[in-house]
């Protein structure tokens, strides 16, 4: 039985003065899948993930986030709904340089006013980093800080996890065991994956891989030119 979409976008476009940056673009994830989208440098891609992520809202399009039409939404309401289902790991790890890693990580948390430490210790046990509780982000490597950015992208149970790049700042080693925790994580916490990446050797890790570029999503390599119609996963 195919799984209900978490997060659907219909006919995304975006335009910046003269310029598309983005061109009818449309795709489904279901509750349980896994999506790769791959582009090149300038493809739309940082674009996409804040229109998917609801950091911004488009020209023309539809976003829906577990149920909720949220692209007209006001600005507040689509705060909400990122709290609550929607994880963030950003390329450049985002965390707050006064804070310990569980501080970091314990954020979307505070913004709700709950904190759950068992649940972050969890967390913090399946990345392997309990020992960095108390470290600050000056201290730790990219590997670690990454790890960290995950366990803040999961610790609201998002419904959908976007992660822009995460392994962009790695080295292959670190990139292996970093994809391998989101796997993981994807698979025993039942959260959808969404992953923009220029990175090929992603590909073979995930259920789907689009391809965006100038703007337009494509179900096969750019070369092969052909439009993509994006069906759940």
């Amino acid at each position: 039985m195919m799984s209900k979409p978490v997060l659907e976008a219909h006919a995304i476009s975006v335009r910046r003065g003269p310029s598309e940056i983005l061109d009818d673009v449309s795709l489904s994830v279901a509750s349980d899948g896994q999506l790769l989208v791959r582009g090149p440098s300038g493809s739309g891609k940082t674009t996409l993930f804040n229109i998917l992520g609801l950091l911004s809202t488009p020209t023309s399009g539809s976003i829906c986030v577990s149920g909720t039409e949220a692209s007209t939404l006001k600005r507040k309401q689509r705060a909400l709904i990122r709290r609550d289902t929607i994880g963030f790991i950003f390329q450049d790890f985002q965390l707050v340089p006064d804070l310990t890693a569980f501080e970091n990580a314990a954020l979307p948390q505070d913004h709700t006013g709950e904190r759950d430490e068992e649940w972050l210790e969890t967390l913090f046990e399946e990345l392997a980093i309990s020992h960095l509780t108390t470290q600050y982000p000056g201290t730790l490597s990219g590997g670690e800080k990454q790890r960290v950015a995950i366990a803040r992208a999961l610790a609201n149970r998002p419904d959908v996890l976007l992660a822009d790049e995460p392994t962009g700042q790695l080295d292959p080693k670190t990139t292996s065991r970093v994809l391998e925790f989101l796997l993981r994580l994807h698979e025993s916490t039942d959260t959808a994956l969404v992953t923009i990446s220029h990175d090929p050797s992603l590909e073979r890790e995930f259920d789907q891989t689009v391809y965006l570029e100038n703007g337009s999503l494509y179900d096969d390599a750019p070369s092969n030119s052909r439009q993509s119609h994006v069906q759940p996963l």
